[in-house]
């Protein structure tokens, strides 16, 4: 009977050590990002050590409702989204655990990464100035608070408020000049308006092509897709305030969820997302910016020319995105 309960006690112990070495070799990501701009950057790193991860796509929104659901049942180890809007909410939303990990201090210079430890960027990209070369020229662009002024009435389009791109930016507005003189920028933005708002960039670029309006804001790797699709565009980029703070940068970020099944795995994962290895990968199939500053971009980002980018901290998008999305309201942004 002694020798049974024995045995019984070896099998139930070989159980438990079967299950962890299964669970060491997945991460499961929630991901807003479409599939095929982060399956190569998974499938490399499967190849690499043998470890799966799942993944499953959807908006932020709803995947980070979701991992608020399941709490300590948790199916997801890592959120993966765009934008340090998002990432601040969901660290307020209490769905991320902090984690410190000198690897990925190494990598990833502090202003892209949350001071809480609570998410880190993968990749950069700029919300710039865009134009039509043949009805502007590069010598009449100066900054982002510029395009309030008179000459460009009738000639401005936008994409909507309520994407979380916009809102990043006018945080970081709100940041630098404080509200009164923000909302009077974005005041007149909307009364430089040729059009109604657009749901996306690839429309607002698409509307500067065909002659609706002459310049506009967009995030860079919009215009590289499109570009990619329409190599005779006639729209082209501009670097804003290089006289002073620089062209407004946000992210693509990664943080651990509070309850993640696997958080020793999904950390290992994270780090090698900031090698130069994985950021090469990430980075060119998604025509952004490396957020390592060791790693180059693709020869296709970098013919768009350097530039002095904003030293902000990044998690200023998140902790002024009520303030400017109360303030979009108020000067009519829709």
């Amino acid at each position: 009977m002694l020798a049974s309960k024995r045995l019984l006690s070896v099998l139930a112990l070989s159980l438990i050590g079967a299950t962890a070495a299964q669970a060491a070799d997945e991460v499961v990501v929630y991901s807003s990002r479409i599939d095929e701009l982060i399956k190569p950057v998974f499938d490399a790193y499967t190849k690499k050590t043998g470890v799966s991860v799942k993944f499953i796509t959807d908006k932020e929104a709803p995947l980070m409702q979701r991992i608020k659901a399941e709490g300590e049942n948790a199916t997801a180890d890592l959120l993966l989204t765009v934008d340090a809007g998002n990432l601040w909410q969901a660290e307020q939303m209490g769905i991320l655990q902090p984690f410190s990990s000198p690897v990925i201090d190494a990598n990833i210079p502090s202003q892209y990464r949350a001071a809480s430890h609570a998410w880190t960027g993968l990749s950069l990209r700029a919300r710039t100035i865009v134009y039509s070369p043949d009805r502007v020229k590069p010598g009449e662009l100066t900054t982002y608070e510029a395009l309030a002024g008179k000459e460009w009435e009738g000639r401005l389009c936008l994409r909507t408020s309520k994407k979380v791109y916009n809102q990043s930016l006018t945080a970081t507005l709100i940041e630098t000049h404080g509200a009164e003189k923000t909302e009077e920028i974005i005041k007149g933005w909307v009364k430089n308006l040729s059009t109604d708002v657009f749901s996306d960039d690839t429309a607002l670029l698409e509307a500067i092509n065909a002659g609706q309006c002459d310049v506009g804001i967009v995030n860079t790797y919009y215009y590289g897709r499109l570009h990619q699709q329409k190599p005779d565009l006639k729209v082209k980029l501009f670097w804003p305030n290089q006289a002073d703070r620089g062209v407004h940068i946000n992210l693509s970020g990664i943080g651990l969820t509070k309850y993640a099944p696997h958080p020793e795995a999904a950390k290992k994962l994270v780090e090698w997302m900031t090698t130069p290895e994985a950021q090469n990968i990430f980075a060119d199939v998604n025509q952004e910016f490396p957020a390592n500053p060791k790693v180059e971009p693709s020869k296709e980002v970098a013919a768009w020319g350097k530039f002095k980018a904003d030293t902000l901290p990044v998690e200023v998008a998140g902790k002024r995105q009520a303030e400017a999305i109360r303030l979009m309201d108020r000067a009519g942004w829709n």
